[in-house]
């Protein structure tokens, strides 16, 4: 009989575990009774607990049993052995703790034979014991079958026998070294179905959820929990009324966003919108937790590059952490008259110096004057960057973020999410800073983010346009290949292309064309830009998208010193229109001959820009004698003689088909683009004087017959019919002029086959089917070969059954011309022609008699 009390001092050790406040009193009291069954007797221990300050007193009141069961659970616990080895301990030690001596009888009274009122009472006992520190963890851990029992009790149908068990799996898996027992133990799938049980209380979810938190710090623990029955109930998680349950859920998310392979599992379960939602909303400081804890987890998953697209589609924007110390350098002008970010400058009525830039950093409290009509993007462009200022000149700006990166060895790669309005702001903030890395991870992050037209046009009204175009003529070569990457991104939307313009990026883009130590990816997005720029294409964009209040009448007033868009006088430091006149420096010969120079020398990529250019500026007068007298013949032969073309059996395309389709769709792109220009260059009689035309109809010809895709020899084929007409039959030439039969055979009936094929519209394949049996009608050689070759069998014959009466008709026809070759006669078959054509006879259609001659001609 043991009837003593024994009173243990230990410390609370600080841990993230959530103590109890100082002061709190916790009694966990079990009522001393007991409980007959029908094989042993025992009796429950009445306990106290008292937590004051940083002790934890135990008291035993009374624990009297006639015999200590020596059986726990069938699947684990303490055995007889251990249960004798701690009596004698017990009684020969006067030095023993709490834990040495009635740890395992908590653990005991665990078992599945236990009074359920028994089993509460001890997981209570131990839950509460366990927050003492490891040393308490330690003492629950040597009895083996402990974290059995614990995760059995997690089914319990009391929701305080299920918190604490969850709430002992969570403390005992804040261990390092304890992690792999639990999980072992099956607790990630106890508390999966834990979770799955509606009507579940918040402290049962915090305590289940707080446990896969511990688990989630082990990478390969990580892999098992991010699951498509776990993160579905944590992003649901994310939604309860309980703060405590949403920040455990995004911990969780935030953990096993740190590993690559569970992205996708997240991504498709729907927690980006989730998360965002904690980063977009204006909320209290209760949820800084989670805010951080959403913004860790959206983070990785933008590391992905495809990720981070769904990221910046809700609203927020990845800004590059450049360090507190990069801001210092931000030196804005205190005592400037107020402007628009995009440079626009207010009226100046006020003549008064404006001190310490307050003008500057409160303009926008009356912004919401009736006079003034200004567009909603432009109040929110200057609202973020008087917070982005205000923030780069207290010294506040990264803080936060500098304080949690301490432990980093490098920022390089770093960056955090903000939300668009903030982030396009501190974006545009960068480029006036020092710093030159900065710089460069703030341009490229303006490329990733220019997404959609939305965030474009952000980028236009926050005024990073005049920046980037500043930094075109930057010395470092890494900061001037960022920036014409933004600029390219930024000029998709029409209307940002033409303040591009407008703002003069002309002289700097002309000064990388001309240089030719300019590497290839500048290069590259530089004639993306100027292409952009002088296509013709996008006035005509401009009159249906934008109308033409938004197109030449804005300029107009912009020149004249009016904004329509904010209804108030503004001015500028420039005429814009002086600005959109410079694309007649283009003409310049230098730039000329360059392109030129890149038709002979370079990637297909840069032949199919350069070629595209000269196209555009074949249309200003006078310029076509300068390309003329730039060589332009040994440019565009060098474009017709691409390698890959004479390349028949490439090894190439046999060891790696998918490069090889790849280059033959850049040297298609490259191609169209410089059969289109010279088919310009033919309505100069100058040109049409000095050109070899047999020469460049040989090289079409060839490129005609080539693998190229189809839809690339629309212009080569219009390119030779023109030239064949210019210059007339080549005597040279092994036919008279064998140019139409060739155009006919590789370049209209496959594309008249895959109208017939792709297209949707029941007129559309009309007209090719009967254009097609025009063709064949006129008894073009081969024509009917080149229709089973390009596979036209299988279309024409599916037309039968479902096309109109006149397509019906036509394609009979063409079917029964190729039926006059016994090859075909299985391929027609093969695709269904029979039933097909018994169906047209026995419902006597009007075209009945030629499906029947066609049957006749068919073995059947």
């Amino acid at each position: 009989m043991i009837a003593t009390t024994i009173p243990t001092h230990f410390s609370l050790k600080p841990s993230y575990l959530r103590h109890p406040p100082l002061g709190t009193r916790i009694e966990v009291t079990a009522t001393v009774r007991r409980t007959r069954r029908k094989h042993s007797a025992s009796w429950c221990v009445a306990t106290h607990f008292h937590i004051t300050g940083n002790h934890t007193n135990f008291k035993l009141k009374s624990c009297s049993f006639s015999r200590v069961p020596t059986r726990v659970c069938s699947d684990g616990g303490a055995t007889p052995q251990q249960d004798r080895k701690i009596e004698e301990r017990n009684h020969n030690s006067s030095s023993s703790s709490f834990g040495d001596g009635y740890v395992a009888l908590f653990i005991r009274m665990l078992g599945l034979d236990n009074d359920p009122l028994d089993r509460k009472q001890a997981i209570v006992a131990l839950w509460k014991y366990s927050l003492g520190g490891k040393k308490c963890i330690d003492n629950i851990m040597q009895f083996q079958g402990c974290i059995n029992l614990t995760i059995n009790l997690l089914s319990s149908e009391t929701s305080s026998t299920c918190e604490a068990a969850a709430g002992l799996l969570r403390s005992v898996s804040s261990i390092n070294s304890y992690r792999d027992v639990v999980a072992e133990s099956g607790a990630i799938e106890e508390i999966t179905g834990l979770l799955s049980q509606p009507g579940l209380t918040s402290e049962v979810k915090e305590q289940s959820i707080c446990t896969l938190w511990n688990l989630s710090v082990d990478e390969k623990l990580r892999v098992k929990i991010a699951n498509n029955d776990i993160v579905p109930l944590l992003i649901k998680s994310l939604e309860d009324e309980d703060i405590k349950v949403k920040e455990a859920a995004g911990g969780v998310l935030a953990n096993l966003a740190l590993t690559s392979s569970n992205h996708s599992i997240m991504v498709e379960a729907g927690v980006i919108p989730k998360l965002a939602e904690f980063l977009k909303a204006d909320i209290e400081d209760e949820y800084k937790v989670i805010r951080k804890e959403a913004r860790n987890a959206l983070v990785e998953l933008a590391k992905n590059e495809y990720y981070r697209i769904l990221v910046i589609e809700e609203g927020l924007v990845p800004v590059p952490l450049i360090g507190a110390d990069a801001y210092r350098s931000f030196t804005p002008a205190l005592h400037s008259w107020p402007s628009l970010p995009d440079g626009t400058k207010i009226e100046r009525t006020y003549r008064g110096p404006s001190r310490f830039g307050a003008s500057e950093l409160l303009l926008g409290l009356n912004i919401d004057d009736k006079d003034a009509n200004i567009e909603q993007a432009k109040m929110e462009a200057i609202i973020g960057r008087s917070k982005q200022q205000f923030l780069a000149r207290s010294g506040a700006i990264e803080l936060e973020d500098a304080k949690s990166s301490e432990t980093e060895i490098s920022t390089n790669h770093q960056f955090t999410l903000l939300t668009w309005m903030d982030g396009v702001a501190r974006l545009v903030l960068i480029l006036e800073l020092e710093d030159e890395l900065a710089i460069s991870r703030a341009a490229n992050s303006i490329a990733d983010a220019s997404i959609n037209e939305h965030i474009r046009n952000s980028f236009k009204e926050a005024g990073a346009i005049k920046h980037l175009i500043r930094l075109l003529n930057h010395k470092n070569n890494a900061i001037r290949l960022a920036v014409i990457g933004a600029l390219e991104r930024l000029s998709i939307s029409n209307g940002v292309c033409q303040t591009i313009e407008a703002e003069g990026v002309m002289y700097p883009l002309i000064n990388i064309l001309k240089d030719s130590e300019t590497s290839e990816i500048i290069m590259e997005k530089a004639l993306n830009l100027l292409y952009r720029i002088l296509d013709p294409s996008k006035q005509m964009k401009s009159m249906f998208y934008n109308g033409p209040v938004n197109g030449s009448k804005r300029e107009l007033d912009s020149a004249r010193g009016l904004d329509t868009s904010t209804g108030l006088t503004t001015k500028s430091d420039e005429n814009p229109m002086s600005l959109i006149n410079t694309r007649q420096d283009v003409l310049d010969e230098a730039i000329v001959v360059r392109l030129v120079e890149m038709l002979r020398h370079s990637s297909s990529n840069l032949q199919r820009k350069a070629a595209s250019i000269l196209d555009f500026l074949t249309s200003i007068e006078g310029s076509v004698d300068m390309i003329i007298s730039a060589n332009i013949e040994s440019g565009l032969d060098a474009v017709f003689q691409r390698k890959i073309l004479s390349e028949i059996d490439s090894d190439v395309e046999n060891q790696q088909p998918e490069v090889y389709a790849l280059q033959l769709e850049e040297a298609g792109l490259a191609i169209s683009a410089a059969s289109r220009l010279l088919t310009k260059l033919l309505d100069s009689d100058q040109f049409c004087r000095t050109i070899n035309s047999p020469h460049f109809t040989r090289l079409l010809r060839r490129i005609l017959k080539s693998n190229i895709p189809l839809h690339y020899k629309d212009w080569v084929a219009a390119c030779l019919v023109k030239l064949s007409s210019t210059h007339g039959p080549t005597p040279s030439l092994e036919l008279d002029n064998p140019i139409n039969m060739e155009v006919t055979l590789y370049e209209t009936i496959p594309r008249l086959i895959e109208q017939i094929k792709s297209s949707f519209s029941p007129d559309v394949q009309e007209a090719a089917v009967v254009e097609l049996n025009r063709i064949i009608s006129e008894g073009v050689v081969d024509a009917t070969r080149a229709v089973s070759s390009a596979g036209g069998i299988f279309p024409l014959v599916e037309l039968i059954g479902g096309g109109s009466e006149r397509a019906v008709e036509a394609a009979i026809s063409i079917l029964y011309n190729l039926s006059m070759d016994n090859e075909n006669h299985s391929a027609i078959m093969g695709a269904g022609a029979v039933s097909a054509l018994r169906k047209i006879i026995l419902s006597q259609r009007p075209q009945w008699k030629r499906a029947l001659h066609l049957l006749r001609t068919l073995p059947t």
